[in-house]
């Protein structure tokens, strides 16, 4: 905690001296001055309002802090812009008084080196939100043969017309973003549409997407160490945890430690392996059928109309990556060049999909299980590199997910032992997706459930939605207006009907 005047800084955010509760509404903007590498971050709390924190930054030594008025103080509140009188100048970090509104300027630098981390919080969620969105395709993958074995071969058109879906709201998205320099990041956009509550919404959605994958995560962990170890158990006390159970707690309580990691910085470069992971998996498939004497002999079915909902619900989890772009925007040199970027994007990533169901469907038809690896013969090197190669991904990506949710949670506890509160918050979220994965350990349910409703939501019609308010219907193109209202009308129609479905699956086979 870095105190100057009558301002404390701490974890990015702005606190009036007297309290200890971030209540403050701050925005932020970086300028770049020339070659000088210190950044200036203006906080603008002239439309301050209670419970809201708009964005952070990370302040960089030498940094410049210009601070432009205030809200009025509420009663029992200091005047955040007028110090005691009883206080110096020099106690205050050289700040000489104001009167109320005026601006001071802080010259004198805001960061030690030791302390710069503890500024770096809020920006690190925004970041760890982004790389966590970006990974969920790797889990996709896994499941992408079983949805084609549930819709039949024509669903193969739906994967493609979904992928056309979810790349035009990506566009929709970044057109949103380019109104204004201070947009960058999807709750940004929400914000900008609806107000404060279009933000909490697409947070909401957002996070309980993380939560939920990072639940799956546990459930893929269990499934696939069964597969290579299995009739295995422990007997503790008197109590008797096999197979499925057994390797899910144990991962559980591997990756726990990492939940308390503050910085993440080694995993998230791991977890960028997740492309390189998805082309693994697609080649070991392939090679099991191709030179593993397993053959690419079943035709499958054409059209399975009673399996759509699910198909359609794990495609839509396929592409739910809507959360990171703009981020990924906003962090381009030439924004111009997003739009091609995100084409080539969801080409690439409809290829792998696309030849991942292909081959897993030739193999295994219709006894395709809901993940792939779990129908592949364990007596196999190409098998073995696919199952361990699905083992390593979680491990690292757990906590990314889990990061920015324990984070928003610890913002707003109120507790003067951050140390603690931080473990202890970790702890409970990993425990609560232990007991959630235990109680419901259909991970093929799950992903189509995540991808009819939260997925449908925050990929399709949060964006169709956000652009029609920002920008208004009258001023929208007929030819523009259909489609945007045809994938609205779609993703209802998918989201009501394969969130039904999964539910009702999961109901059933519990």
């Amino acid at each position: 905690m870095v105190r100057y005047g009558c301002i404390v800084l701490c974890q990015g955010e702005v606190y009036p001296s007297d309290r200890s509760v971030p209540m403050w509404y701050t925005s932020i903007h970086t300028i770049s001055e020339g070659n000088r590498h210190d950044r200036v971050l203006r906080y603008d709390l002239s439309c301050i309002e209670k419970n809201q924190v708009f964005t952070t930054a990370v302040l960089a030594a030498g940094a410049e802090l210009s601070i432009k008025g205030h809200r009025r103080p509420q009663e029992g509140e200091k005047d955040i812009g007028s110090p005691s009188p009883s206080s110096s100048q020099e106690a205050r970090g050289g700040v000489p008084g104001r009167r109320h509104g005026e601006a001071s300027f802080l010259r004198v630098p805001l960061l030690h080196d030791h302390e710069q981390c503890l500024l770096d919080s809020r920006g690190a969620n925004k970041a760890e939100v982004a790389k966590g969105s970006c990974q969920e395709g790797g889990v996709g993958i896994l499941s992408i043969p079983y949805a084609l074995s549930e819709g039949g071969w024509l669903s193969l058109m739906l994967l493609l017309l979904l992928a056309a879906a979810c790349c035009y709201t990506g566009l929709l998205l970044q057109r949103c973003l380019n109104t204004s320099s201070q947009i960058e990041s999807y709750p940004d956009i929400g914000e900008l549409a609806f107000g404060y509550p279009g933000r909490m919404a697409v947070s909401f959605f957002m996070y309980l997407e993380l939560y939920l994958v990072a639940t799956g995560f546990l459930i893929l962990e269990g499934d696939n160490l069964e597969k290579l170890f299995p009739n295995t158990s422990l007997e503790f006390g008197g109590l008797k945890i096999e197979g499925k159970q057994l390797f899910l707690v144990a991962s559980a309580l591997i990756i726990l430690p990492t939940t308390w990691l503050r910085n993440l910085g080694s995993l998230a470069y791991v977890s960028v392996g997740g492309v390189l992971a998805s082309v693994i998996l697609v080649g070991c498939v392939f090679w099991v059928g191709a030179f593993d004497h397993v053959g690419f002999h079943e035709r499958g079915q054409l059209i399975n109309f009673i399996g759509l909902p699910t198909t359609l619900g794990v495609y839509a989890f396929c592409y739910c990556g809507h959360a990171v772009f703009p981020s990924l925007c906003t962090s381009m040199k030439d924004r111009t060049q997003f739009s091609k970027v995100l084409l080539v994007c969801f080409a690439l990533c409809t290829l792998i999909y696309g030849s991942m169901a292909i081959f897993g469907y030739l193999i295994y038809g219709g006894g395709l299980k809901s993940q792939i690896t779990l129908n592949l013969p364990v007596q196999y090197v190409s098998s073995k590199i696919a199952i361990y190669t699905t083992l390593i991904n979680p491990f690292t990506k757990y906590a990314l997910m889990m990061a920015p949710i324990a984070n928003t949670i610890e913002r707003h506890l109120l507790s003067r032992n951050k140390k603690s509160t931080s473990l202890f918050t970790r702890t409970l979220l990993v425990i609560s997706t232990v007991a959630i994965a235990l109680a419901v350990p259909l991970f093929g349910y799950l992903i189509a459930l995540i991808g009819s409703f939260l997925s449908v939501i925050v990929s399709l019609l949060l964006p169709c939605v956000c652009y029609l308010k920002i920008f208004g219907i009258a001023r929208r193109s007929k030819l523009e207006l259909m489609a945007i209202v045809g994938i609205i009308v779609a993703g209802i129609l998918i989201g009501v009907v394969g969130t039904y479905s999964s539910l009702k699956q999961i109901v059933l086979s519990i």
